[in-house]
């Protein structure tokens, strides 16, 4: 274990310094650019790159009034496409798109480098959809610029509203009036780099005059703001998150802000006459404890009358978790998770105790997601079915009035990207240190044969709340199933798989309960024969990166290679970096004595031993992440090059948290990541080498 007195390699925290990013090109130009000139790392690329820019793709639709608007990238338009059709245009096979904005052109006209981060439509007083709110990252960070469109003449407004580069963001209010919650000089800013005051700005006056709704404090995470333009409903929300997990929510009203008194820790929703309340913790009114996990209903008025009878939506068992809700005009579409399948239950609120109505016809080991088509007005759904090895489809399904399924009409489906003739899925649990059963999926062939030769690549997340659910991927299929390589995805602690309770159980203190589930489930793979350790390699970024940084620490032994990306690594300093005193409620502070203890003990960076033995470990991380601080991967592998360990390093100049900005990006990060994995566990033969490119290649 290595001193915490002195970091060497501070200067790598300089992020666009000379000499971080001189250290950085030489890295590039290193292992990295070996892998780029093996022989069908080319073919690799471009065939992940077709994948991803293909026409076939679905286009996802979102619902404004009567049109469908789509985001779009492909080859033509690496930057994308902001575009809008009919409903029955878009189903059609070659639909006829009114192109509100291109990415492409914008950026040479403007000389910026700019990534889409999405817009926000404004509902005018008489139904119609003319203005936006577009907001641009350069590079893919997470700050952006925001400006007014005008969806009519598909341009900027001149003098319309405008907000310089910022993490936060703006919401309409109405059409001359924004809500604003971003960066507005000294002390406007938390101690997390994200907003702590929300203003009103009017249009035509100075942004420096714009009125303030609220203040949080320097030690909030955040602050922010949300109108809600149900007609007959609308209605401004003012939020304040001192932490990740909690909350204060205020309705603003003629008299001032007034609180929603719910748990901090819970999440609320809004519609029409309805307030739920999603729980993360138990919640005791009278004589009823409400366990953490359920759903609960209850009318809006009501309750800030006074009212607190609740009624239950949902109650979580020890399988079943709520995935996600959503509402239609008229129903409330629950999403569940029954040991980590999905389950899809309609209720429809109204006098008396909930009947819910389960939707049949889900797969057996896959995932549905629904989105309403639009909650203004109707009670259809976008609903998305997906699974390891069968293309994701769409289809609109139809609801009644009692939230009974009228029709269930197939739209879209992806094509097949590669062969999964011959792959199976399946689910095991694997039991922990402390004898916890930990579910996880395996995709394999039928035919494998358990001798333990099989190049495996096992994927883990296990923080904050995020499931992981099966997930047609043609990039894994074509880089990784088709060549024979088997792949596993752990449920580990940390995630949302089980709902909060599986969450909690890996937070601060107990983090090493989240490393522990992942290795039960590599030795399971071991023990059933699928692989062995030459053979099985981890990959997992961010807090994915965080859980593959231990196990290389924990347990070198049970792995032949490691792809660790966008990663904290640096548990000492991560919360002075970037975005990192936000996610304190999640790992500890590191800045309290008693707390460090703890996080000591999962910080790869202070665990890292030059005496011992460690298998190859690929970093990515990207220049342009403002989340994750890059000086994590960079720190790590320069500590681990010193030693001599075996360390490829690739840092790309774009792409934000993401790790890329294009689809040509995303291809080539993907194709080294499987590269790398192929070349160290065996699942083919690496070309000779071809003449290596210049160090700066894709930088």
């Amino acid at each position: 274990m290595r001193s915490m007195t002195q970091d060497r390699y501070a200067w790598l925290e300089d992020v666009e310094g000379e000499a971080s990013l001189e250290w950085v090109r030489a890295r590039n130009g290193e292992r990295a650019a070996d892998l780029v000139a093996t022989d069908g790392f080319a073919d690799l690329a471009a065939r992940i790159g077709a994948i991803l820019d293909s026409d076939a793709r679905i286009p996802t639709p979102v619902r404004r009034g009567d049109l469908v608007y789509n985001f779009w990238t492909d080859a033509e338009h690496p930057r994308g496409l902001w575009r809008r059709t009919s409903p029955e245009s878009w189903a059609d096979d070659d639909p006829e798109w009114e192109v509100l904005l291109d990415l492409d052109a914008l950026g040479d006209a403007e000389a910026e480098n700019w990534v889409w981060h999405g817009a926000k439509v404004l509902r005018g007083e008489d139904g119609a959809y003319r203005r936006a709110l577009v907001s641009l990252s350069r590079g893919g960070a997470d700050a952006d610029v925001v400006r007014e469109f005008d969806l009519d003449t598909h341009e900027f407004v001149d003098d319309g509203f405008s907000l310089p580069e910022s993490k936060g963001g703006a919401v309409w209010e109405n059409a001359d009036t924004l809500l604003v919650f971003r960066d507005f000089g000294p002390g406007s800013m938390t101690d997390s780099g994200y907003p702590r005051t929300v203003r009103r700005w009017h249009r035509d006056t100075p942004l420096e005059v714009a009125e303030t709704l609220i203040s949080g404090r320097a030690e909030d995470m955040y602050v922010g703001a949300h109108h809600d333009d149900m007609p007959g409903f609308e209605r401004t929300l003012l939020i304040t998150r001192p932490t990740f997990w909690t909350s204060q929510v205020q309705l603003l009203t003629d008299d001032g802000p007034v609180p929603i008194d719910v748990p901090a820790s819970a999440e609320i929703d809004l519609h029409r006459e309805w307030l739920s309340v999603e729980l993360r913790e138990d919640w005791t009114l009278g004589e009823t404890v409400h366990a953490a996990g359920s759903l609960l209903l209850i009318d809006f008025t009501a309750f800030l009358a006074g009212d607190r009878d609740f009624r239950t939506a949902f109650a979580p068992t020890e399988s079943v978790s709520l995935s996600g809700s959503t509402w239609t005009r008229n129903h409330l579409v629950l999403t569940l998770l029954d040991d980590v399948k999905s389950r899809v239950e309609v209720l429809t609120p109204g006098s008396g105790a909930f009947s819910p109505r389960p939707v049949e016809g889900v797969p057996a080991v896959g995932t549905i997601a629904v989105a309403a088509v639009d909650p203004l007005s109707s009670d259809d759904l976008w609903w998305y079915e997906t699974d390891f090895c069968s293309p994701t489809s769409l289809s609109l399904v139809e609801l009644d009035g009692s939230g009974a399924l009228v029709d269930k009409r197939p739209l879209k489906s992806t094509p097949a990207f590669f062969d999964a003739s011959g792959l199976v899925a399946e689910q095991h649990f694997a039991t922990s240190a402390d004898g916890t059963q930990v579910p996880w999926f395996l995709v394999r062939r039928a035919d494998l044969e358990p001798d333990g030769s099989t190049p495996t690549l096992l994927y883990g997340y296990g923080g904050f709340e995020i499931s992981l659910t099966p997930t047609y991927s043609g990039p894994l299929g074509a880089g990784w199933l088709e060549r024979g390589g088997a792949y596993a995805v752990a449920n580990i602690r940390g995630g949302g798989e089980y709902g909060p309770r599986w969450h909690t159980a890996a937070l601060k203190q107990h983090r090493h309960r989240a490393y522990a589930d992942a290795e039960a489930v590599a030795r399971d793979l071991i023990a059933r024969g699928i692989t062995s350790p030459a053979h099985l390699g981890v990959q997992g970024g961010s807090n994915g990166g965080l859980l593959v940084g231990n196990l290389l620490v924990r347990s070198p032994e049970l792995f032949g290679a490691i792809v660790c990306q966008v990663p904290l690594l640096d548990m000492l300093r991560y919360r002075h970096l970037l975005a990192g005193a936000s996610w304190m409620a999640e790992y500890g502070d590191p800045d309290l004595a008693q707390e460090w203890e703890f996080i000591r003990t999962f910080s790869p960076y202070h665990l890292f031993d030059p005496e011992r033995t460690y298998p190859p470990i690929l970093f990515t991380t990207s220049t342009r992440d403002d989340r994750v601080h890059p000086a994590h991967a960079r720190k790590m592998a320069a500590l681990m090059l010193e030693s001599g360990a075996d360390v490829t390093y690739f840092e790309n100049i774009e792409g934000g948290h993401g790790g890329a900005a294009t689809n040509e990006q995303r291809a080539f990060m993907q194709a080294l990541a499987y590269t790398f994995l192929a070349e160290r566990l065996g699942l083919e033969q690496t070309g000779p080498r071809q003449a290596r490119p210049d160090a700066e290649t894709n930088l």
